[in-house]
């Protein structure tokens, strides 16, 4: 969905009704569904406003409306003395300068409350299931230094694997767990969830591993899995210690089967890497994290 942020107490006034021109220094050419969040600061009320935003509950935090962004309008000086004499509510909702744009939005709806962090400009917020809808032509395989592209995980890779940006992994549809996982710590950078990520490695001849995203929703932990096919989906679990033992467990019976050391396998959780960075570096970069304590 595309959101636009606005200090409290002016997106409130959108939910409300008393507010339908949104004023910007910049013009827009979008046109369509526009989702209004409530910003984590609040704004300082004019005295002017007092009196409309008297015992209006302010939802700092929140997306709390739609609406339709219909027009965008260039304020000539007519269109500002216009705005101030016949639309004086509107006039002190907002900046009204010679030069400025004004917003014009229609079919105001009230929504359930979604909390999320906010951004500049006109934003997308997408949760968990829009996550795996936007995933689903994408292919287990990777993609080399000269952006070849590799669907079997083969001799060059060790040598020749390139992690790539999350808009990358999008466009070549393609992209290991390792890819896949940074490409869903992007999408979901405006939810205000507590967002992890780890890396599961047995380290034998072979070095299995698997990356994974985890965020705890209202009271619950959630694993968004796409890149591991036997697992795809969102999985839900009262604790992270329950979450990352089940993982575990998982990575252990289907991916290790009788290869399985307990001293040689260890969870890291880890931060956002940079991209374009190679197998060794990618290693380097997990393994800089915190080690992962599990309570059995």
């Amino acid at each position: 969905m595309k959101v636009l942020s606005l200090k409290e107490p002016y997106a409130s006034l959108i939910k409300e009704k008393k507010k339908l021109i949104e004023t910007r220094s910049f013009k827009t050419n979008y046109r369509g569904e526009l989702y209004i969040h409530a910003s984590i600061n609040k704004s300082k009320i004019g005295s002017n406003l007092l009196e409309l935003v008297e015992n209006l509950d302010l939802n700092c935090g929140y997306i709390i409306c739609r609406c339709n962004l219909v027009d965008c309008i260039y304020m000539t000086e007519e269109y500002v003395n216009n705005m101030k004499k016949n639309n004086y509510q509107e006039y002190i909702c907002g900046e009204y300068k010679v030069g400025r744009y004004a917003w014009i939005l229609e079919d105001v709806e009230e929504i359930q409350p979604i909390r999320a962090k906010g951004n500049l400009n006109i934003w997308n917020y997408y949760n968990e299931f829009d996550v795996l809808d936007l995933m689903q032509d994408i292919k287990d395989g990777w993609l080399d230094k000269n952006n070849h592209k590799h669907f079997l995980d083969n001799d060059l890779f060790l040598d020749n694997y390139m992690l790539q940006t999350p808009q990358e992994v999008l466009k070549n549809e393609v992209g290991v767990c390792w890819d896949q996982v940074e490409l869903e710590r992007y999408l979901l950078k405006n939810n205000d969830w507590n967002i992890k990520t780890y890396f599961i490695v047995h380290y034998d001849d072979i070095c299995p591993t698997h990356t994974f995203l985890t965020f705890k929703k209202n009271s619950n932990y959630y694993w968004l899995e796409h890149a591991w096919e036997k697992f795809r989906g969102i999985h839900e679990y009262s604790s992270l210690n329950e979450l990352l033992n089940d993982v575990k467990s998982k990575f252990i019976e289907f991916e290790l089967k009788s290869n399985y050391q307990t001293n040689k396998l260890i969870i890291y959780e880890y931060k956002k890497p940079k991209y374009h960075i190679s197998v060794a570096e990618f290693y380097k970069h997990c393994e800089n994290g915190d080690v992962v304590n599990l309570v059995d």
